[in-house]
């Protein structure tokens, strides 16, 4: 199953598993991926595999990422329109949430 997702600047996917296999390649953009406790960081062309069961999540700095995620066996929740993580994508609020990285200094 093929999945495109759409992340927009300072949002993130939760730390999550589930038993299907996952792939990733991030076609456009950049990202923290979270896998197994440790943060990659993620730019376009970029490929990843997460086992099942295995926690993973991200989140997206200042600008938008589009992740194309492959999963075997074919996640249920994703069958039915409008579900999985573009449909999740949780937006920080101006003052909350992921703070933005300060200027250098």
């Amino acid at each position: 199953m093929l999945s495109v997702v759409e992340l927009e600047p300072w949002s993130e996917s939760p730390v999550h598993s589930h038993p299907n296999e996952q792939w990733g390649v991030c076609l456009e953009g950049e990202w923290i991926r979270i896998q197994d406790g440790r943060e990659y960081p993620v730019k376009a062309g970029d490929f990843w595999q997460t086992p099942p069961h295995v926690p993973h999540g991200g989140r997206t700095l200042g600008q938008r990422c589009v992740i194309l995620d492959i999963f075997a066996p074919p996640r249920e929740e994703y069958r039915r329109p409008g579900r999985g993580l573009g449909a999740a994508t949780v937006h920080a609020p101006s003052g909350g949430g992921i703070d933005p990285p300060g200027p250098p200094g």
